[in-house]
C-alpha cells in the first residue's frame, strides 16, 4: 500500500498530494498521514467528493485514512477548501514562552505543565497569532522535546512558531529545530509591540 506521508504539511499540500496519488492510474489502495485538524477535514472531504471509500483512525496523534478504490474515481477540478470551523487565530495575540519549564518549584512538574499548557493551546477555538520561544523555551522547538506533536498541529492551524536565534545558538541547538522557524530581537519586539502579549 502507497503511503501519502504529509506530517508537517498545511493546507492545501496534503489534499493536493492525495489528489495526485488517487487519480494515479495505478490508484487502488493508500494510506495517507496528516496531523492537523484542518488538512484532516479537508483529505476527508477531498476524498468524499472523489468517490473514494475509506476509513480513519487516529494513533498518537495522528490522523491515518485507508483509502480504497470502488469504482471509478470522480475528478475533483477544486478539492481545496482550507478552512475547519469553530477554530481561528488571533492574530493580534502572542504568547512569549521563555523556559522550558512552567512555574517555578519541581523542574519534573514544571515540564509536566509546560506540556499540558502546550496541549491546551491546540484544543481551544481562539489559536494565538504566534508563539515566540526564549532561552530555554527553545528547547520546546528541537529534537527531542515532548511537545513537538502538539507544537506541529498548532503550526498546521495557523499559528506561526518563531524560535530566538540568538538561544538556539546559545544552547547549541539550530541544527535541531523541528517546528517553526528562527527569528531574531528586533522581529520579536516588532510583534511583542503590535500585539497583545502575555508571557509565559
Amino acid at each position: 500500500m502507497k503511503v501519502v506521508d504529509c506530517k508537517g504539511l498545511t493546507c492545501p499540500k496534503p489534499v493536493i498530494l492525495t489528489k495526485k496519488a488517487v487519480e494515479d492510474p495505478d490508484f487502488d489502495e493508500i494510506e495517507v498521514i496528516v496531523d492537523n485538524e484542518a488538512s484532516r477535514e479537508n483529505v476527508r472531504k477531498y476524498l468524499q467528493s472523489a468517490n473514494v471509500d475509506f476509513r480513519l483512525e487516529e494513533k498518537e496523534g495522528f490522523f491515518h485514512f485507508y483509502a480504497k478504490k470502488r469504482g471509478e474515481v470522480k475528478k475533483v477540478d477544486e478539492p481545496v477548501v482550507c478552512s475547519i470551523t469553530n477554530i481561528s487565530v488571533d492574530q493580534g495575540l502572542t504568547y512569549v514562552i521563555s523556559s522550558d519549564k512552567l512555574g517555578a518549584g519541581d523542574d519534573k512538574l514544571g515540564a509536566m505543565l509546560m506540556k499540558s499548557f502546550i496541549y491546551s493551546l491546540t484544543e481551544i477555538t481562539e489559536k494565538p497569532g504566534t508563539v515566540i520561544f526564549l532561552n530555554s523555551g527553545v528547547k520546546l522547538t528541537t529534537e527531542g522535546s515532548d511537545v513537538l506533536d502538539s507544537l506541529k498541529k498548532l503550526e498546521g492551524l495557523g499559528t506561526e512558531i518563531l524560535s530566538c536565534g540568538t538561544c538556539l545558538d546559545f544552547y547549541g541547538l539550530k541544527e535541531k529545530l523541528v517546528v517553526g522557524s528562527v527569528t531574531n530581537m528586533y522581529t520579536i519586539v516588532e510583534k511583542m509591540n503590535a500585539t497583545k502579549t502575555i508571557k509565559i
